[in-house]
Order: structure tokens, then C-alpha cells, then sequence
């Protein structure tokens, strides 16, 4: 009998490897499929916390945007309380001017026609109301009187007072129009007065201007002003009455000091 009749015959588990791992995979397959669904489950659950946690953020971004929509509101509302508020008043204070107003209309309506001419004018509003003033009826024996007051054939005494009056008005309207002062022209003029060289005392020849003395002659300011080569003229101004100071009478007596002024010129002229 060889070895493997003998081994055929003898009762031997040789696959028992491979029953064992059959067995640890039977065993672990169960475990498996059980981790795999706990793992499932796990996500499942912190899904459903991600999704509390955005839905309670979004309502929170609610509520804020919410209150503070309703704050804009509530300050709205008390600014159209306010404006309501000032809107009534204004309605009020017309209504009571308007009923001021009926009240002084009727006032008027109901014054008698005859009025005096010292009544004072009634204000209604700022606006004054002329009250209208009626001439008193006269009676028939006033006008009976006048008519026989007025003569229809005057004398010629009359004529004469008239026209003696009449001249005697006249000429005192004529005395005081004379005694009214008119106006009197005035005139400024500006002079320019040259010396004979450069040596000219300026000085002296200002002096010299200014002793030039009329009735309505004003002398006013004056400056010395470079001509050339180290001369300066003397310009001056004065103010003249017309009536009674002219331009050939200033220059007729500025000349006279020959010895120190060349010529004069007008150099402005103007009326005031």
C-alpha cells in the first residue's frame, strides 16, 4: 500500500484553509455592510445639521433686515404724524382769519352810508378797506339860499377887485421866486502850469498860483509831474463857479508872474 492509498483512505480536513477563510468572510461581509450603513446614516445626520444651521442663519438675517425695516417705518410714520400735526394747525389759524374776515365784512355792510371824513380806514389783513364817505343831503331851503346868494349881474367893482387881486398874487409870486436861490453852475478844472527850466523854485511858483484869489474860486490839490531833462509841471486843481470864474480869466492871471511860470493849459475840464 503506497503512501497516497493510505492517505486516500485517512479521515484528513486538507481544505480546512480554505473553510476558514470562507468563514472570516461570511463574518466579515455582515460587519461591512453594517459600517457602510452606519457611515450613510452619519452623513445623512450632518446633512440634516448643515441644513438647521443655514435655515436658522437665514432667519436671523430675517429678523435683522426685518426690525430694521420697521424701525424706517416707525420714524416715517412719526414724521407724517409731525407733518399731519403742522397741517392742521395752518388749516385752523385760516379758518380763523377767514372768520375774522366774514365778521368785518358784515361789520361793514351793516355801517351807515354817511360816514365823517375823520373815520379812520379799517384794516382787514394787512389790506386797508377806504370806507366810502356820502355827501350830506342837502335840503331844498339851502339851495334856495344859495341861488340867492349868487348874483347874476356883477358890478364892475367886483371886476376890479378881481383883477387888482389877481395882479397883487402875481406879484408876489414873482418876489419870491426872485428871493428862491437857483442853482448855481460849478465847473472842475484841472491846470497844468510849466516853469521855465529846471531851476524854477517850484515851490515859489505854487505860492504863486495859489495867491490868485477870486469870488467863486476854489483852489483844490496839486502835484508836481515829470515833463523831461529834470523839469516838472505843476497841475492843480481848482473849482469855478461859472457865472463867475472862467478859464481865460485863470490863465489871464496865473501869467502875471512871469518870472517863474511859462504857459498854462487846460489839461480837464469837467461840470459837476
Amino acid at each position: 500500500m503506497t503512501s497516497v492509498d493510505f492517505l486516500a483512505k485517512e479521515k484528513i480536513w486538507f481544505d480546512k484553509p480554505r473553510y476558514d477563510e470562507a468563514e472570516r468572510r461570511f463574518y466579515e461581509h455582515p460587519n461591512g455592510c453594517s459600517q457602510a450603513a452606519q457611515d450613510v446614516g452619519g452623513n445623512t445626520i450632518l446633512q440634516d445639521i448643515a441644513r438647521a444651521r443655514e435655515n436658522i442663519q437665514k432667519s436671523l438675517a430675517g429678523s435683522i433686515s426685518a426690525s430694521a425695516d420697521q424701525g424706517e417705518i416707525i420714524c416715517r410714520i412719526k414724521s407724517l404724524e409731525l407733518e399731519n400735526h403742522s397741517l392742521h394747525k395752518v388749516v385752523e389759524d385760516l379758518r380763523a382769519a377767514l372768520s375774522k374776515l366774514d365778521c368785518r365784512v358784515s361789520l361793514l355792510e351793516k355801517s351807515p352810508a354817511a360816514v365823517t371824513p375823520a373815520a379812520p380806514a379799517a384794516y382787514t389783513n394787512g389790506t386797508a378797506v377806504q370806507q366810502k364817505t356820502s355827501a350830506p343831503v342837502k335840503d331844498d331851503d339851502d339851495e334856495e339860499e344859495e341861488d340867492d346868494d349868487i348874483d347874476l349881474f356883477g358890478s364892475d367893482d367886483d371886476d376890479e377887485e378881481a383883477a387888482q387881486l389877481k395882479e397883487k398874487r402875481l406879484k408876489e409870486y414873482a418876489e419870491k421866486k426872485a428871493k428862491k436861490p437857483g442853482i448855481i453852475a460849478k465847473s472842475s478844472i484841472l491846470l497844468d502850469v510849466k516853469p521855465w527850466d529846471d531851476e524854477t523854485d517850484m515851490v515859489k511858483l505854487e505860492e504863486c498860483v495859489r495867491s490868485v484869489v477870486a469870488d467863486g474860486l476854489l483852489w483844490g490839490t496839486s502835484k508836481l509831474v515829470p515833463v523831461g531833462y529834470g523839469i516838472k509841471k505843476l497841475q492843480i486843481a481848482c473849482v469855478v463857479e461859472d457865472d463867475k470864474v472862467g478859464t481865460d480869466l485863470l490863465e489871464e492871471e496865473i501869467t502875471k508872474f512871469e518870472d517863474y511860470i511859462q504857459s498854462v493849459d487846460v489839461a480837464a475840464f469837467n461840470k459837476i
